[in-house]
């Protein structure tokens, strides 16, 4: 994988780490910062959220709304703005996916040019046993089956929240071993999945880096990194704690410190912050205010520059 480079004696020697610890019922340490060669280099992706009201809303249950979008749409409107690729969040496609529709989407993107940077789904893995659990994992599965007929290399995940009367180390646990056995699926599908900072138990970079330490070791796991969604006293500082296991970014153009209101994100600095780690791969821009017609390509002009 290009983003993604884990040796064969790396491997080999994480597996047998990882057997000793299970014999002995120790914790293993499992995923690890992403190995890069070469300089920076990124690419500039839209994520469909961006037109969240505008878009039909399917996925993970029906949104009853006045679309004015469809998803072929905004491929036209990526295309439109030069970008290199395009973020098709699943939320946005047919109550039905069916192959014909997944092959639809395959050509529109190759004819205008254009790499499906990826996906995303919205999941909770710390759900517990019962049928609402399984369907989590389930979906996961049928949309990594669906990314990789599309050839979009990566899912954003989500870890979820502690459910009512929980606790959040049985959360954790469970959000674990959810991933571990979606990660085994996704790497025989050539797919990576990426664990979002989306509130609940990611709410914060250690509770993030809780999980991501006990996954198992895979090049088809990581970090997706979103600037907009640590609401604590430092994002900036935060964000640099998780940059070095990214495989996918987001950038918004807000922030909230302490969660106390919005304020205009320091894009270059966001950038600035995956430069230092090296990051490699793709730039998607997620807008989330008004106006996006208007005030998406203003910001994709600023991002253009900003990441040459």
């Amino acid at each position: 994988m290009t983003q993604l480079e884990w040796s064969r004696r790396d491997f080999l020697t994480s597996a047998a780490l990882g057997g000793l610890a299970l014999n002995f019922g120790l914790s293993l340490q499992a995923a690890k910062p992403v190995v890069r060669t070469g300089e920076p280099y990124m690419k500039l992706s839209l994520a469909a959220y961006s037109f969240n009201r505008e878009l039909p809303r399917n996925w993970p249950t029906v949104r009853e709304s006045n679309s004015s979008m469809t998803l072929l749409d905004f491929i036209d409107f990526c295309a439109s703005q030069n970008l290199d690729g395009t973020e098709l969040t699943s939320y946005y496609f047919p109550a039905e996916v069916t192959d014909a529709y997944l092959a639809e989407i395959k050509e529109r993107t190759f004819r205008l040019g254009l790499d499906i940077s990826g996906t995303a789904i919205g999941n909770d893995f710390c759900l517990g046993p019962g049928q609402e659990r399984d369907a989590q994992i389930s979906m996961t599965k049928q949309w990594i089956d669906y990314a990789a007929f599309m050839g979009a290399p990566v899912i954003r995940i989500f870890a979820g929240k502690v459910p009512s009367g929980g606790d959040e180390p049985s959360a954790l646990k469970r959000c674990v071993d959810g991933i571990n056995e979606c990660v085994q699926y996704a790497a025989s599908k050539g797919v990576v999945l990426a664990l979002e900072n989306h509130g609940g138990i990611t709410a914060t970079p250690e509770q993030l880096l809780a999980i991501v330490k006990e996954v198992q070791p895979s090049p088809c796991f990581g970090v997706n990194f979103d600037s907009g969604n640590f609401r604590t006293e430092d994002p900036y500082g935060d964000l640099a704690k998780i940059a070095p296991y990214a495989v996918n970014a987001q950038i918004k153009v807000a922030i909230s410190p302490n969660g106390a209101g919005k304020e205009p994100t320091d894009l270059g600095r966001v950038v600035g912050i995956l430069k230092d780690h090296g990051y490699r791969g793709y730039v998607v821009l997620e807008y989330e205010e008004q106006n996006p017609r208007e005030e998406i390509p203003k910001y994709l002009d600023e991002l253009r520059k900003l990441i040459s």
